[in-house]
């Protein structure tokens, strides 16, 4: 594939944020998937050589990487991998990008803070990751940021949508699997669709395209922004939310997190403050619930 001079190279094609950016970003641009499983373009990001071959060949007007190591239990034991891809990768793309003049869009998470608090976390909060996924996506942002390349930063979290694997799926094949079953009610966050996400980010990337067709960030460049849906719930209510609006019954228990444990430390509060987006960008996703209902009928309108 020859890339245009007005090429999107996205990284993350297959996972659930990166199927909706495929559609979102094509009206600004020719968008190039690079990955290991079906994208336009193989790479393995584990492969320094390769990822350099790549960005070299393609000289993509934007970089967007919507890939991350997301196994956030099986990251305990596989250290070294997460970091690969979710920080030493994202810093090569900055070096890429400041080498030859290409913006980088990258998405983050909630995961970077402890969740310990009670306040909607705003972006120039300490961080202080609690696992090995939120210390390699901190490592992450620190690298891109320290690359004096372009850059945006993207946090979200609780995403969902119809691809990949998910709090909504889980719970749908669970509800047709189980009588009853017990769900987190103490962890709390900001349940947000995919597509809503893309969509939004592909917004805020539409008012940092020049007339020329290439981007730029300006006065917001190097900046970090929160976009996650609005308003907050837990795991049980999203569930039950979830299950009102399916066709299935089953009964939902609420539970703590010390009667889940897993390998992993969760934040036990994710809620993002996304106030400085709409303050720059005049972006912002409407409630968790309004969200879901639109997922929910885009999901059962296609079986």
């Amino acid at each position: 594939m020859t890339a245009s001079s007005n090429t999107i190279l996205l990284f993350g094609h297959s996972g659930q944020l990166g199927w909706e950016l495929r559609r979102a970003l094509a009206p600004l641009g020719d968008v190039v998937t690079a990955g290991v499983d079906g994208a336009d373009r193989y790479v393995d990001l584990t492969d320094s050589e390769a990822l350099d071959e790549l960005v070299h060949e393609i000289r993509p007007v934007l970089m967007v990487n919507a890939t991350a190591y997301t196994a956030v239990d099986k990251a305990e034991s596989e250290e070294s991998l997460a970091f690969q891809i979710n920080a030493e990768a994202v810093g090569q793309m900055g070096r890429l990008g400041a080498e030859l003049d290409i913006p980088v869009l990258h998405f983050s998470t909630d995961y970077v803070f402890s969740g310990n608090g009670n306040r909607p976390w705003k972006e120039n909060a300490p961080p202080d990751p609690q696992s090995v996924y939120g210390r390699s996506k901190l490592v992450g942002e620190q690298a891109l940021l320290a690359s004096r390349a372009q850059s945006l930063i993207l946090r979200t979290a609780w995403v969902y949508g119809a691809k990949g694997r998910n709090f909504l799926l889980t719970m749908l094949r669970l509800f047709a699997e189980k009588d009853q079953l017990g769900v987190v009610a103490d962890q709390f966050g900001a349940p947000t669709w995919s597509r809503l996400l893309a969509e939004a980010a592909a917004q805020v990337l539409a008012q940092c395209r020049t007339p020329e067709g290439r981007f730029s960030f300006g006065m917001h460049d190097g900046e970090i922004f929160h976009l996650t849906a609005a308003g907050e719930a837990s795991w049980h209510e999203f569930a039950q939310a979830i299950l009102e609006q399916s066709d299935e019954t089953c009964v939902i228990n609420a539970i703590s997190t010390e009667q889940y444990p897993t390998p992993a430390a969760r934040p036990a509060y994710s809620v993002l403050s996304n106030d400085s987006l709409w303050e720059a960008f005049g972006v912002r996703l409407p409630h968790w619930r309004q969200g879901l209902a639109l997922c929910m009928e885009d999901l059962f309108d296609k079986r």
